[in-house]
């Protein structure tokens, strides 16, 4: 939610940003919100200046009761019973408007960092940086479901018949790869001087709204039936919600959180041959990092945390690259966002592993999260970034370290976590 105090003072800004994002359907929303927000504020001085009345009023009362003077009293309280009703409907008014304007201006899209390239979806993405050499073996590498199957590692149709299509079983040393990922990237962040949190599964609809738009809501989140409760699509959702109507301490951020959490997540779409394996999947495990901090830091931990993204799967031996996300590929809470991109040796591209968002005060403001200032009171700023979600991850690790004979090395950072175990090799 941005501020409307820029609708106020720069409609032009607001509905060029809408027409970078191709949305123009909502450019007559601004114009709306402007008027009502209008009529809003002459309510609310209107409703003021009356009860500045009354007061006035009321004070003559007593004095002309004892003076004899009861016509006149009676009369002006009968102008203050008008002006009650006056007020009365004023408030009625002002709280739907305010509701009204509340709704409309959660569907108005961040203001875009001037950096972020213009562009329709995800296509127009534009490449940044590679990290790592893509190397493509001599060898055939096998699709990754086969690949974790001849391992003993997965099992599809047994997770078809308890919970249908989009779950699975991982077993085994794959399995094992899989926790040791997890593992792994928890203790990266507490390295990186990251306080470790396990969050609540579930959040309340006012928690969601706080912390995403209402598409991407209805497309990804799971509804407890009968209950005010959603699964979390991403542990960042609890973790900002940590905070809802909070004030911190100025002196108390940046506030540097690493989550783990299971994922849950409606949406599998139509991609062919992945739809196979675990690349789209209704349940993950992730580690998210999520950050509070002032405005003018942003940039500086926006660049920390993608870089430690890069830096976790480099030490995994996975090549990466980094896409700047464009205009029309931001959600609508979006400041400036890129992509982590993962190495496929068997496809021969890249394939997405995290992302990272900055999204100004958006979520702050949505859910009340203030910092007590020398000069009173200001909303925060917010970002997350993905360390690792998985299996997707695990996809990366097992094919860029995939062996001619159907063994798979095991990196070194993550040998520890699988009780100094080099290779996984078929029994």
């Amino acid at each position: 939610m941005i501020d409307i105090k820029l609708i106020r003072e720069n409609r032009d800004l607001v509905k060029e940003n809408i027409k970078k994002k191709f949305q123009n359907h909502k450019l007559g929303v601004v114009d709306e919100i402007y008027e009502m927000d209008l009529e809003y504020r002459k309510c609310k001085s209107d409703g003021d200046a009356l009860r500045a009345s009354k007061r006035q009023k009321s004070s003559m009362i007593g004095n002309l009761m004892r003076d004899g003077k009861v016509d006149e009293a009676n009369l002006i309280k009968d102008e203050i019973v008008s002006i009650n009703s006056s007020i009365d409907s004023l408030e009625a008014r002002e709280f739907e408007l305010e509701r009204l304007i509340h709704d409309k201006m959660m569907i108005i899209p961040n203001i875009i960092d001037d950096s972020v390239p213009i562009g329709k979806d995800d296509s127009e993405n534009v490449e940044i940086e590679r990290f790592g050499e893509p190397v493509v073996p001599d060898y055939e590498i096998p699709y990754h479901a086969d690949i974790c199957e001849a391992l003993g590692g997965l099992d599809k149709e047994s997770a078809g018949r308890t919970s249908g299509n989009g779950f699975y079983y991982l077993m085994g040393d794959i399995a094992r790869l899989h926790s040791a990922m997890i593992s792994y990237a928890r203790d990266f962040m507490i390295n990186k001087g990251f306080t470790y949190c396990v969050p609540p599964f579930m959040i309340r609809s006012d928690v969601v709204t706080g912390v995403m738009s209402f598409e991407e809501m209805d497309a990804m989140m799971y509804k407890i039936e009968n209950e005010d409760l959603y699964l979390i699509g991403t542990s960042e959702h609890s973790m900002i919600g940590k905070f809802k109507g909070q004030i911190v301490n100025k002196n108390d951020l940046p506030i540097t959180l690493t989550s783990y959490s299971p994922c849950f997540r409606k949406e599998v779409g139509a991609h062919g041959i992945e739809e196979r394996g675990l690349y789209r999947v209704h349940q993950f495990e992730k580690q998210e990092m999520v950050v509070l901090c002032e405005s003018s830091e942003v940039m500086d931990w926006y660049n920390k945390m993608w870089q430690y993204t890069v830096e976790f799967f480099r030490s995994l031996d996975v090549p990466v690259r980094t896409l700047e996300c464009c205009s029309g590929d931001l959600a609508d809470l979006k400041v400036k966002s890129c992509d982590v991109e993962a190495w496929s040796p068997r496809q021969q591209k890249y394939f997405e592993v995290g992302s990272c968002s900055t999204l100004g005060d958006a979520q702050a403001r949505r859910l009340g999260i203030r910092a007590k200032g020398e000069n009173g009171n200001y909303f925060v700023s917010t970002l997350n970034n993905t360390v690792l979600a998985t299996p997707r991850g695990l996809i990366a690790v097992i094919e860029n370290n995939y062996n001619e004979d159907g063994s798979i090395k095991i990196p070194k950072a993550l040998q520890p976590y699988m009780g100094g175990k080099e290779k996984i090799e078929k029994k």
